[in-house]
């Protein structure tokens, strides 16, 4: 039995030895060509990571990239080598289990995955950088962090919010700060009994008297709706508008003062909601006429 058994591992032995020793040429050939490429994928990391930041200064993705090329070079002398051995099978096995557990990662990450495909595209086009006061799906603030996930916004409330990155790259983004000026629009309304040329007027002139009005840009003004207690007007100007809201908001507060004291100095009215009562349309009756037929009386208890 023991030799028997003895011979068993022995053939066995000898036989791998044999292949060995036969393989042993392609053995070298493909760790040659495996340090090749991996000599390959370091320099062509190098070169790309100093080539994308002569034209990009976003490190993460920068980082990105480079990895990326230098994983593909890697991965691509892998399987050359493994051809070299005659491991075809176990090429397409491992293609094969790559699939699988990629397809499986796709499914259970995919919100993680758009979020951060959404994150680099974001990167490349640039809508907007760390500072910026942007407007999206219903959320206002400054940009303080971006990364490949999320950006976080700091609203004018002080609150941070943590936006995906699927969010801005899916819905329109407004960015406020992108050509550094901003339009105020005022919206008034006016009695029916006011001028309304004297109302103009007016109100381009208490615009034009502000300090805020962008230097070189012309107010408009346009009378918009015959409203139900007053006639309705929108004047817009231009005001400068970098990276500080406040900045905004006291330029429309000027504005508004700046109407209303020219209006009260003028004797302009800004109506009250008014509601008038006409008993005399057409198949009705007057209210003179109404009184007389029901006349009123007094009782004492």
């Amino acid at each position: 039995m023991l030799s028997r058994a003895f011979n068993i591992i022995y053939n066995k032995v000898n036989g791998w030895l044999e292949v060995a020793i036969e393989m042993l040429p392609n053995f070298v050939v493909a760790m040659i060509i495996l340090i090749t490429f991996l000599i390959a994928a370091k320099y062509l990391k190098r070169f790309f990571k100093q080539f994308f930041q002569r034209f990009y200064g976003k490190t993460a993705i920068i980082n990105l990239f480079s990895n990326a090329i230098f994983l593909t070079v890697l991965t691509t002398g892998l399987f050359v080598s493994l051809s070299i051995l005659n491991l075809d099978k176990a090429v397409t096995s491992l293609l094969a289990g790559v699939g699988i557990v990629g397809l499986a990662l796709g499914f259970a990450f995919q919100e993680i995955a758009a979020n951060f495909i959404s994150g680099v595209i974001l990167s490349i086009n640039k809508p907007f950088t760390i500072g910026d006061i942007i407007e999206v799906d219903n959320i206002t603030g400054t940009v303080e962090v971006i990364s490949l996930r999320t950006t976080n916004i700091r609203t004018f409330q002080g609150q941070k919010i943590f936006i995906p990155n699927k969010t801005l790259f899916q819905n329109a983004v407004i960015n406020y700060t992108e050509n550094g000026r901003r339009r105020i629009d005022l919206t008034v309304g006016v009695s029916y009994g006011d001028d309304l040329e004297k109302v103009q007027k007016v109100t381009l002139e208490a615009i034009n008297s502000i300090d805020d009005k962008l230097e070189g840009s012309e107010v408009q003004f346009y009378f918009t709706k015959f409203d139900d207690s007053s006639i309705n007007f929108v004047v817009m100007f231009w005001t400068e508008y970098a990276k500080d809201h406040s900045e905004y908001m006291e330029a429309q507060h000027r504005a508004i003062k700046a109407v209303s004291v020219a209006f009260k100095e003028n004797d302009i009215t800004i109506p009250f909601p008014i509601r008038t009562l006409d008993f005399g349309i057409k198949g009705g009756k007057k209210l003179s006429a109404m009184l007389k037929d029901t006349p009123l009386t007094l009782k004492k208890d």
